[in-house]
């Protein structure tokens, strides 16, 4: 690349770094959660949290009074409100004053979210860390679409959990001489890979990082811009349930591009 290249390419990439330290610090993203609490079929009072919750045949069940100040869909709970999160998608919200109580269902099982606008996590977030951007780490690959899309079954960062993706084919690339094949997850037009590589648990978040992959050519050549590799929720709170990387994406070479882990370098 030419200088005037270079510098495009760094400014391109510093807007899209700042775009993901606003993102997080949303005042009721994951760096406002202060709670997890997974509910069972007999009803309890949550920690910190208004109100007794239980789930039967798969509703989650809120038991309220007024003076509880809780809403949901812009109605106080006066009594018993039943609501009926799905499976793998965004929690639906209860309201509680200035927080947001997530109601999520994972692999069958039911959770309060607890999203706080004056949480530790958002005051004290100082930015992502990453890796300088450098344009060596943007690699060409082939896009190799299956006949017909396919599942694959992730773990989870909480034990027990499993996240269900749909693959619609392969990419093949080559980075430091390794030819590597990769899983990509979403239709053709909004590709996305999950992945780990000999960074993480060390200099990035171990659990996975994902990275949007542009939409294949005519030719089904890709481009895949690693300085865009981006953390998952879980690096930045203990109350996520994200995905693994599914086994065929974890790459034998260091990927020394995007985002770091936030919490620092492990041992």
């Amino acid at each position: 690349m030419t200088t005037s290249t270079t510098t495009l390419f760094e400014t391109d990439w510093a807007a899209w770094h700042a775009a993901r330290e606003n993102q997080i610090r949303d005042p009721l993203g994951f760096l406002s959660v202060t709670g997890l609490h997974w509910l069972t079929d007999q009803p309890e009072l949550l920690p910190d949290v208004p109100g007794t919750w239980w789930v039967t045949d798969d509703k989650v069940f809120i038991t309220a009074q007024p003076a509880d100040r809780l809403s949901y869909d812009g109605d106080r709970i006066a009594g018993v409100q039943i609501v009926v999160p799905v499976e793998g998608a965004p929690g639906l919200t209860v309201r509680h004053e200035n927080r947001v109580l997530e109601v999520i269902r994972r692999t069958g099982r039911h959770a309060v979210r607890v999203h706080d606008p004056a949480a530790p996590g958002l005051r004290e977030f100082t930015g992502i860390p990453a890796y300088a951007p450098d344009p060596r780490w943007v690699v060409r690959g082939r896009y190799l679409p299956f006949p017909e899309p396919r599942t694959v079954t992730t773990g989870a960062v909480v034990e027990g959990l499993e996240h269900h993706h749909t693959a619609s084919g392969a990419i093949e690339f080559t980075v430091d001489g390794v030819t590597e094949r990769v899983v990509v997850f979403g239709p053709a037009e909004d590709l996305r890979l999950l992945f780990t590589d000999a960074t993480s648990g060390i200099t990035t978040y171990p659990a996975a990082r994902s990275l949007v992959v542009g939409v294949p050519d005519a030719d089904g050549d890709v481009l895949l811009d690693f300085t865009r590799a981006a953390n998952l929720p879980c690096a930045f709170t203990d109350f996520a349930t994200c995905p693994l990387a599914p086994r065929e994406n974890r790459l034998r070479v260091a990927i020394e591009a995007g985002e770091q882990d936030p919490r620092g370098v492990r041992a």
